[in-house]
């Protein structure tokens, strides 16, 4: 009998936490706390703890599977590989590059999305690659860009405890992200301000000094009227304004509309509530600004996410400890995936591809003549092209859109359209169970490579077990592909041969290899040398922008896509629960996860269900304009009067096939977090005196 204990990375949220898996006889037996791990100290949360429960589960994925006469059936690696590889050169000659899209990960590493990005675009031809930042984080990108020239944490995770105020706003973070939560409640401890404003008194507003409901999709009102607060009472940071900004004029001219009092009745915040928060954010001296999903899921994302800069410049809280505009990354490696250049518009680095200078260089270490020069379609826009009959073939590596997608209805009409569809994963999936080719893949503790973090943190990989069965890596699949199409430049041998390469095309990791990433403490980006140490705090002395200087934009406020009326006059909005992560397919596979909520619900405010006729419990019928679902209510006071949240978990009971496909114009963000929904009481059977059931008329309506 032999015991291994292996130093890896949490495979779930964005706080990359690290652990010790135990391994036994060739199975991964548990999980033992990293206690040196700089980010969590070994402290783990419910699904770190449990991380290892699905691993080695009987229905996971150890062979390729074909459709033959309507069923997946099993095949071997050559069948599989070669039939994916003729039907992508058939479908490319045929129809061209732009019938063929590829989405990538925010689960596999590093390597492995840049191997899928390079794969699109040099084995396909096709600019179509994206992954689901598109559906958390793509206004993050685009707004932060904008603004300060990059799109990302600004600040370390540890520096949140010398934070003299911590406003949180649309992140639920003692549940999403408990080990960034720890930091929070470390900060509160010291004597830190916590504001959190949230449409739900959860537990993340639990813990709040000042508790702001407001109402899902007035971020932009909300924050304007702070900054109105802030600069009629001169509580602005004048020097850093003059010094390190433009665009301040825009800026003022746009906030200056925007009273309290004007914010108030769309918001729902009393005027006097946004003047103590406004001043207790502009007086701390050090603010530290998270969000997350509640900021970005919205088709005015990015206006909100310029909001959020705008905020934390207006008061000088940008490059300094304790400060900074910070949205937590959802999953373990979305933040690596964006950075590897898995989306449409840009390659490795945030490199636009419409850059003709970036792309040859680019190029050059690929050893091609040019990659498509234009930007793709994004995960939302692959479905609508599906639709009208211009994609033939997709390719899905560790994604689930039959769940995490909006208007999942529409979703599966496109996914059961498609041509050729092949995914790639660990188990089948409820995307899986509609492919032509199943490939199975490694899961985390199977391999290396690295994953990057919230706070850009690159972090190693270390494989505790095989893969079960015929499971192969995810980079030696799409490699295998590649040479099967008769590609060059797919010819690695392991994971590090791959981030070798990425040094030469990404500038943020040019200075990191796996022995300096092998310490725990690991390196932040931008990291351009390898005598560099990194850095935990972006924009100390000037911002990314080529003249060094953050840009203000005067944002004006714009409603959600689809409003509250009399047909249906909830607001439906989406999150996730501690147990839960994503789309449950690991989670729900973990039999101590699954034990804690076995399925969704319907949060109602008590007295919108006393309304209704619904009692905490009752089964109800929730509505929207794309689809229905049936679904248990939790009737609490601890949601805003006319909204209600459904955690987008579980397949049976999807959230997703009520949200709308709305996008924000700059990130092709969909409105996953406000659309417009009903509730219906479902019919209770009574039994007549003769023993016939008699129906229960339905109550249905709003507040």
């Amino acid at each position: 009998m032999k015991i291994d204990v292996v130093p890896t990375i949490c495979p779930y949220c964005g706080c990359g936490c690290g652990m010790n898996l135990v391994a036994k006889d060739g199975k991964v037996v548990g999980v033992e706390p990293w206690k040196r791990h700089p980010v969590n100290e070994g402290k783990l949360c419910p699904k770190g703890n449990f991380a290892h429960e699905f691993l080695h589960r009987d229905d996971r994925l150890t062979t390729p599977l074909i459709r033959k006469d309507g069923k997946l059936v099993p095949a071997t690696w050559d069948e599989a590989i070669s039939l994916i590889a003729s039907k992508f050169k058939e479908i490319k000659a045929t129809y061209g590059p732009d019938a063929m899209a590829c989405f990538a990960s925010a689960r596999v590493t590093n390597e492995e999305n840049y191997i899928m990005q390079k794969f699109a675009r040099v084995a396909l031809e096709t600019a179509n690659i994206d992954h689901c930042a598109r559906l958390c984080h793509g206004t993050t990108v685009a707004g932060l860009a904008k603004s300060l020239g990059s799109g990302a944490m600004t600040n370390s995770i540890k520096d949140i405890e010398e934070a003299k105020c911590v406003f949180i706003i649309g992140s639920n973070t003692f549940e999403d992200h408990p080990l960034i939560a720890r930091r929070v409640a470390r900060a509160k401890k010291a004597g830190a301000t916590l504001i959190v404003a949230d449409p739900r008194y959860n537990m993340t507003a639990k813990q709040a000094d000042l508790y702001v409901q407001f109402r899902s999709g007035t971020d932009v009102a909300l924050i304007n009227a702070m900054m109105y607060v802030i600069l009629s009472e001169g509580l602005e940071d004048k020097e850093f304004i003059k010094n390190r900004t433009k665009g301040f004029d825009a800026l003022k001219e746009e906030v200056m509309k925007c009273p309290p009092e004007w914010a108030e009745p769309i918001t729902g915040v009393p005027a006097d509530t946004i003047r103590e928060m406004a001043r207790i954010y502009a007086k701390s001296g050090a603010s530290s600004l998270i969000y997350s999903m509640g900021v970005t899921q919205h088709s005015t994302g990015t206006d909100n996410v310029l909001s959020m800069s705008n905020l934390a410049m207006l008061t000088g809280n940008i490059g300094k400890r304790g400060a900074g505009v910070n949205p937590l990354r959802g999953q373990n490696n979305v933040q690596g995936a964006c950075d590897m250049g898995a989306l449409p518009n840009v390659v490795s680095g945030y490199q636009a591809v419409i850059n003709p200078e970036l792309r040859a260089k680019v190029c050059g270490v690929w050893g091609v003549k040019d990659i498509p020069g234009k930007v793709g379609l994004t995960i939302v826009e692959v479905m609508n092209a599906i639709d009208e009959g211009k994609m033939k073939s997709l390719f899905i590596m560790g994604e689930n859109p039959m769940v995490s997608d909006p208007d999942v209805n529409h979703v599966e009409h496109a996914l059961k359209a498609i041509d050729f569809l092949v995914v790639q994963d660990i188990f089948l999936t409820e995307t899986a169970e509609l492919a032509t080719v199943v490939l199975p893949a490694a899961a985390y503790a199977e391999k290396d490579g690295t994953f990057t973090n919230t706070e850009r943190r690159v972090q190693l990989l270390r494989p505790a077990i095989a893969p079960p069965g015929e499971a192969k890596q995810d980079w030696e699949i799409i490699c295998n592909i590649a040479k099967a199409m008769g590609v060059a430049g797919f010819d690695f041998k392991s994971q590090e041969e791959i981030f070798e390469e990425v040094r030469k095309t990404t500038p943020q990791y040019a200075g990191m290899t796996y022995e300096r990433l092998s310490k725990p403490e690991a390196l932040h980006w931008p990291c351009p040398d390898t005598s560099h140490p990194g850095t935990p705090i972006l924009h100390t002395a000037k911002f990314s922008h080529p003249d060094g200087l953050g840009i203000f934009f005067g944002v004006p406020f714009k409603y959600q896509a689809e409003r509250p009326d009399a047909e249906y006059p909830f607001i439906l909005t989406t999150g996730r629960l501690l147990f839960h992560y994503h789309t449950g397919s690991m989670t729900r596979r973990s039999a101590t996860l699954d034990d804690e909520v076995k399925t969704g619900f319907v949060e109602i405010n008590t007295e919108d269900a006393k309304a209704l006729g619904v009692k905490n419990g009752d089964k109800v019928k929730v509505l929207s304009r794309r689809g229905e679902i049936e679904i248990a209510a939790k009737v609490t006071p601890d949601i805003m009067k006319g909204i209600i949240f459904i955690p987008f978990h579980f397949a049976e009971c999807s959230a997703n096939k009520l949200t709308i496909a709305a996008l924000d114009p700059f990130a092709k963000m969909p409105e996953l977090k406000v659309c417009s929904a009903k509730v219906e009481v479902i019919p209770v059977e009574k039994k007549a005196p003769t023993g016939e059931p008699v129906k229960v008329a339905p109550k249905a309506g709003g507040h």
